[in-house]
């Protein structure tokens, strides 16, 4: 058992986490997936939280970093462009990350594309969650330090970028309602509220029981 939380830029995906752990006892994963990755690229998990996807000289350094986990992707003979290569290998230690998290039980997953991942998991429960524009734009500006237009382009950016990888990887719309068994407005609910709701849900399918204790990051 499981919950993924996929979440619109700015709609508090990394808090509403944190309080469904806290009051479940699950462990949380989400910048920590940093960690997970480094290890499966058998690199310093320091290295991969200092390396940032807009920053120069990323791809390069990517594709050296997951040849080591997804070496089949790393071939002279590969049909894939350089950029498909290097996001295919991403993708490819990613799902295998996420699919290892989901067999240790009790986990909430924030992002990823996990609920596509494991979309044919029964014991899943996968949430998104919104909110309107402009309260995105304020919660962006205040964790990032930004003016408004500058936290108007990473938010619209962002779920962009999120919208496309979901389209070319998985064949999905990443808005649609359909996917998820919770869509959760923040704007309206709050991070506590939203939390809430899903944490009721859980509960309600008789997941109650603790793994380990929580632990708390991220975005």
């Amino acid at each position: 058992m499981l919950i993924t939380i996929s979440r619109e830029f700015g709609a508090g995906g990394s808090l509403v986490a944190a309080h469904v752990a806290r009051a479940l006892g699950w462990r949380l994963v989400d910048n920590d997936f940093v960690a997970r990755v480094a290890a499966r690229a058998g690199l310093p998990e320091a290295m991969v939280a200092m390396r940032d996807e807009r920053a120069p000289g990323f791809k390069e350094w990517l594709l050296r970093a997951l040849s080591r986990a997804a070496p089949e992707l790393i071939t002279s003979r590969s049909p894939l462009r350089p950029a498909e290569l290097e996001e295919a290998a991403l993708v490819k230690v990613t799902e295998s990350v996420v699919a290892d998290l989901a067999t240790e039980g009790r986990v909430i997953l924030v992002g990823r594309a996990a609920p596509a991942v494991l979309a044919r998991k029964e014991d899943a429960l996968h949430a998104r969650l919104v909110a309107p524009r402009a309260d995105r734009i304020r919660a962006v500006m205040a964790r990032q330090r930004l003016g408004p237009a500058d936290a108007e382009r990473l938010m619209d950016d962002t779920d962009e970028n999120r919208r496309r990888y979901h389209r070319e990887y998985y064949d999905r719309d990443w808005a649609d309602p359909t996917h998820f068994h919770l869509v959760l407005n923040t704007g309206l609910l709050g991070y506590d509220g939203a939390g809430d709701v899903i944490v009721d849900r859980a509960r309600r399918l008789g997941w109650t029981a603790p793994a380990v204790a929580p632990t708390d990051s991220g975005k």
